[in-house]
């Protein structure tokens, strides 16, 4: 038999650093999650907030030779966005590397990231509407050329195989929500830096034309008029700046992630069907009979719709509705540059509480459901985009109605990546199949393509209303209102209609067992040795920490060896920290353990001082609580039963749940005050007080 090519991620340069089969805060959660990915989406935020302004102040937009393409180039391009990412689903359906399906095709993204920011502000000529018609076409090619090359080539290269990452890195529900939070985190953070720091700089971006005495220059409607050369030299400067930025993010990333549910599917599968990849056919035949699918994707749709909306015309917004008065003459100025003061600063403040909703939103999850959480925050972020239109010219009143609808769309924000991959486990127990491939294609042709679609209906109301030549005019105004606040607003009312009918959550623990109890099977049907994930995961968690041990070792030798250091004293000094550092973490487990014992036995104490009448009323609360849990339990797991066979699938017994594992992945970060959490004791569990029936009948949600 030829021996099998080996693939370049084989090669130990290339290997992932995090070695722990667990999930932990650091260095994955905040390198892998956070830093790099935040450095990687600074390009695209830009692209997104910004490049609709270089092409009108910089490369002269409102010019006559400008206005169709640059009207129609970002709607067309969806057409190649949808295209580059079928592409990017297939080839992570067909990738079978060592490093996974996902993580290699980051590191693709890279030099095309680069090839596409070079053609789109360096390589391509300056040009005006009074520039020679050579200089103009050529400009244009490259801007279009560039444009699909980022929008459907790099950024889904990218941004599918990074949103896939959360999907594939665990099946632990509640670390999920955890690293979907802190992955969307990074598009919050990536968009924050765009939109709170740069706006305050947009002055050397969009430079202002001034007289001799240094007067802004304005044309007769007091709009500034930008210095378009000037200008497009420092782009050209800033953007070097970003292509390394963006480059040092998606390595980062590359390295500090690890996707466990693939190197799952390889342990416990025959090298055939590692080589078998699902076709995009069956794919799509699974997901589109999928109701709980088909609400993911129309909430991404209208949730990236209304964000991008949002976005590219907020600076439009704020230019047109909250001009400010020259220091020198007085004279109220719209332009660019004042625009940003305000965007600027309302950004800041709307971060406030999206910042507070990443707190939040993963343990709120825990308690009410992840769709439960989105469904409550769409209905707030409707109630705060009404306000909005109380008075659009009330930049108070405006500030006010951002911070209520950014407050309401913090669950979606975070939570809705690690619902998808709730979903896609539903979709595998029914039909021992994943639709990571497909599902990502079309979730990332829809945060991709949303973009040129929102800055497309952007562009048709600019050519519209003349905005570059009437800025304050009542009719622009009403239109970025629309835009700004309205867009959005009606998006998150659908949302909240379409999550009523979300109930992805109650089969989640069902279809993790049918997955475990599924790749059992197939395993021993090839004749393959089956090890469950949660051991599996254990196993190379020790030989990892062995191999780190014998590599402290090792590294203590040579610098002794160097240094002239006693081996042995210093191999002493090195386990009596440890064992100190044991001990501190015994004795503070042991105070955690103590207190939460306290804490019960306080519960119990006031309960018996309770009469007993109050004692009955408070046990048979506790029973029709328990009884109406049960019922749903039952319910759902009839329901599930119901549809694997349906599907052609074995149905599970009640003793395959009692025998069912801990979470195949123990996580190192803990839940926000799990440690004090107290359970009713279980001699008196028919006698426990009111708050901890509230404890158990939270526990009991979160199954």
């Amino acid at each position: 038999m030829a021996k099998a090519k080996k693939s370049i991620f084989e090669n130990p340069i290339l290997s992932t650093k995090v070695k722990s089969a667990n999930t932990k805060i650091f260095p994955e959660g905040a390198l892998g999650y956070f830093l790099g990915p935040t450095l990687a989406l600074l390009a695209n935020s830009i692209l997104a907030g910004y490049f609709n302004r270089y092409m009108q102040d910089v490369l002269g937009i409102g010019s006559s030779w400008a206005k169709t393409f640059f009207t129609w180039l970002p709607v067309i391009s969806v057409i190649f966005v949808v295209l580059g990412n079928i592409l990017v689903g297939r080839l992570m359906d067909r990738s079978r590397t060592k490093a996974g399906k996902a993580r290699p095709l980051i590191l693709l993204s890279i030099p095309i990231s680069i090839l596409a920011l070079l053609m789109l502000f360096v390589f391509t000529p300056f040009s005006q509407a009074t520039s020679a018609k050579g200089t103009q076409m050529t400009a244009l090619v490259l801007i279009a050329i560039g444009y699909n090359l980022w929008f459907a080539v790099a950024y889904p290269f990218y941004y599918t195989s990074y949103a896939s990452l959360v999907n594939l890195s665990t099946r632990n529900s509640k670390v999920r929500s955890l690293l979907a939070t802190i992955s969307n985190a990074t598009s919050l953070a990536a968009v924050g830096l765009c939109s709170m720091i740069l706006p305050f700089f947009l002055g050397m971006l969009f430079v202002n034309r001034k007289d001799a005495s240094g007067n802004i220059l304005t044309d007769p409607n007091g709009v500034a008029i930008i210095d378009a050369q000037a200008s497009f030299n420092n782009w050209k400067i800033f953007v070097i700046a970003l292509i390394i930025i963006t480059a040092v993010g998606a390595i980062v990333e590359y390295y500090f992630t690890r996707e466990r549910v693939t190197e799952e599917s390889f342990a416990n599968a025959s090298l055939m069907t590692q080589k078998k990849a699902v076709s995009v056919r069956k794919q799509a035949g699974i997901c589109l009979k999928d109701k709980f699918w088909w609400l993911m994707i129309l909430f991404f749709f209208l949730y990236q719709f209304g964000g991008m909306l949002k976005n590219v015309s907020q600076l439009y917004f704020c230019a047109s509705l909250f001009p400010i008065a020259d220091p020198k003459t007085g004279e109220l100025i719209y332009s660019t540059a004042n625009g940003g003061v305000f965007q600027g600063t309302l950004s800041i403040v709307g971060a406030i509480p999206t910042a507070l909703g990443m707190v939040i939103a993963w343990p709120l999850s825990n308690k009410i459901g992840k769709g439960k959480a989105i469904f409550a925050g769409a209905i707030l972020s409707t109630v705060g985009g009404a306000i909005g239109f109380i008075d659009p010219t009330n930049f108070y009143l405006v500030v006010a109605s951002f911070v209520i609808k950014a407050l309401g769309s913090t669950p979606a924000m975070y939570l809705s990546l690690a619902l998808l991959a709730d979903t896609l486990d539903h979709q595998e127990a029914m039909h021992k199949t994943r639709t990571d491939g497909f599902s990502m294609t079309i979730y990332g042709a829809i945060m991709a393509g949303m973009t040129g679609i929102a800055t497309g209906v952007l562009n048709m109301v600019v050519t519209a209303t003349d905005y570059s030549n009437a800025m304050s005019a009542a009719g622009t105004q009403n239109a970025m209102t629309w835009l700004f606040i309205g867009g959005e607003t009606l998006c998150y009312a659908c949302i909240g209609i379409l999550f009523i009918f979300m109930g992805v959550e109650k089969f989640s623990r069902f279809d993790h067992k049918a997955i475990t109890l599924d790749q059992k099977a197939a395993a021993l049907a090839e004749g393959s040795e089956y090890v469950d994930p949660a051991t599996r995961l254990k196993q190379e968690e020790a030989e990892a920490d062995a191999a780190a041990e014998k590599q402290r070792v090792a590294d203590l030798k040579a610098r002794c060896e160097k240094k002239g250091l006693d081996f042995e004293a210093e191999e002493a000094k090195y386990q009596k920290a440890r064992a100190d550092k044991e001990t501190a973490a015994a004795a503070k487990k042991a105070a955690a353990e103590e207190k939460r014992a306290a804490a019960e036995k306080a519960k119990q104490a006031k309960f018996d001082a309770l009469s007993d009448e109050k004692k009955a009323a408070i046990e048979a609360k506790n029973k029709r609580k328990a009884e109406k849990q049960a019922k749903k339990d039952a319910d759902a797991f009839a329901e599930f039963n119901r549809l694997r066979a349906a599907n052609g699938q074995t149905v599970l017994t009640e003793a395959d749940l009692a025998d069912e594992p801990a979470q195949s992945e123990p996580t190192a970060v803990a839940e926000p005050n799990a440690a004090e959490t107290v359970a009713a004791p279980a001699d008196t569990a028919d006698t426990a007080t009111e708050p901890v029936a509230e404890d158990t009948a939270d526990a009991q949600d979160k199954d």
